[in-house]
């Protein structure tokens, strides 16, 4: 059983310009044990790479996010710290999320999937009266998840250009300063609890009437959780998304055989998202650290009680010993439970959200325009916690 290392390797290891996962990862699921590494701010960890271990950690109750608030937790940025239903453990988290879970089901979902299917062919139908070349995100990927979530939550329309500087600072790796990020915190909860008087006096069928009367009528959530949640279903139910539909755009360009095989088979859609979660390593590095509670085994290596441990979902999506030829893009691939959304406590809670959207922004693209291509250069995201395209030019 292996210990903790003499000197950490510098992390995160995958590159901002591009999508490919690093061969460090391989190199890491092929040795013994877990390895230790150093982000640039906080203290080391412990790396999680393979499907079984990732499985582990965030599914045990032996490992906790909120003994993170008492660490210093390791991080890309000086400034950001996470705060609200993420650094929570259960039974605090379970109550919060419960409050929000309704809202989130499969069957409440798939009620708005004939509004989301309209507003894809909508934007199309406008991309196609502008005429190529035209932004992939700016222009399609960005206006769906961010008019779905805003729609929820009763976000008027004017106000939504603001949450993409808030998203970017919220997930940003750049140096940001403590204060520089707190002030973006404390700008985005100021305008979201405004937001929550205007719901207050004017209530009306959106999530957050609803978590305002859990306050307001149960005492359910304190103030300051409701501000949080609200800036988490915000922040969480449209960045991602918004990424990932250029990035599975770009993959199947990058793949046209693939791409050949879904416009022949529609009905491979729905599990060709799937297959694109788990191909896709859309994080720069791992997820946020859990901490072991007491001394647990994980692959062969002794994580001591307080020590932190890092999960690499991306890595661990390309498992062998979990998925044949991990790293060939298959749309055809059976049904297999990819970490792309997480799992246990903290499983991505928007989940049916995003597959909805997932599969409506990718379906209406590639019906609408069998002869798309990449029309220039990507321009990729920098010094953020996810990765792809903030600018994408495509043709038709």
């Amino acid at each position: 059983m292996t210990t903790a290392e003499t000197t950490p390797l510098t992390y995160p290891f995958n590159s901002s310009d591009g999508l490919a996962l690093s061969e460090a990862y391989e190199q890491a699921r092929n040795r013994t044990g877990l390895l230790r590494v150093c982000l640039p701010y906080g203290e080391p960890a412990w790396l999680v790479t393979r499907y079984a271990d990732a499985r582990l950690v965030l599914g045990d109750r032996r490992f906790s996010r909120a003994e993170a608030l008492h660490h210093d937790e390791p991080r890309q940025s000086e400034g950001r710290r996470d705060s609200g239903i993420l650094t929570m453990d259960p039974p605090d988290h379970t109550r919060l999320r419960t409050l929000v879970a309704k809202a989130f089901t499969v069957h409440q979902v798939e009620k708005l999937r004939p509004w989301v299917r309209q507003l894809t062919h909508d934007l199309l139908d406008d991309l196609e009266a502008a005429g190529p070349p035209a932004d992939l995100v700016d222009r399609y990927a960005l206006p769906i998840p961010v008019g779905v979530i805003c729609a929820m939550l009763g976000v008027p329309e004017e106000d939504r250009p603001k949450f993409r500087i808030w998203s970017d600072a919220a997930l940003s790796t750049s140096s940001l300063t403590a204060e520089e990020s707190a002030r973006n915190t404390d700008e985005l909860r100021a305008y979201m609890a405004g937001l929550i008087e205007v719901h207050r006096s004017s209530p009306r069928d959106d999530i957050m009437t609803s978590l305002i009367e859990a306050r307001d009528a149960s005492d359910r959530l304190s103030e300051l959780e409701l501000v949080d949640l609200c800036v988490a279903i915000l922040v969480a139910g449209h960045e991602t998304t918004a990424t990932q539909i250029p990035n599975f755009v770009l993959t199947l360009l990058e793949h046209p055989q693939e791409l050949r095989r879904l416009r022949e088979n529609t009905d491979l859609l729905n599990g060709a998202v799937e297959e694109l979660l788990r191909f896709v390593p859309l994080g720069m590095g791992a997820s946020q650290a859990r901490y072991a509670t007491e001394d647990v085994e994980v692959g062969g290596t002794l994580v001591r009680a307080g020590e932190p441990v890092l999960v690499a979902v991306g890595s661990a999506n390309r498992d062998a010993l979990r998925f044949d030829t991990p790293g060939t893009l298959n749309v055809a691939r059976p049904a297999g439970q990819h970490l792309g959304f997480g799992h246990g406590v903290h499983h991505c809670l928007g989940a049916p959200l995003a597959r909805l959207e997932l599969q409506e922004a990718l379906g209406a693209l590639i019906a609408r325009f069998p002869e798309l291509r990449a029309a220039g250069d990507v321009e990729w995201k920098g010094q953020m916690l996810v990765r792809g395209p903030r600018v994408m030019p495509i043709a038709w």
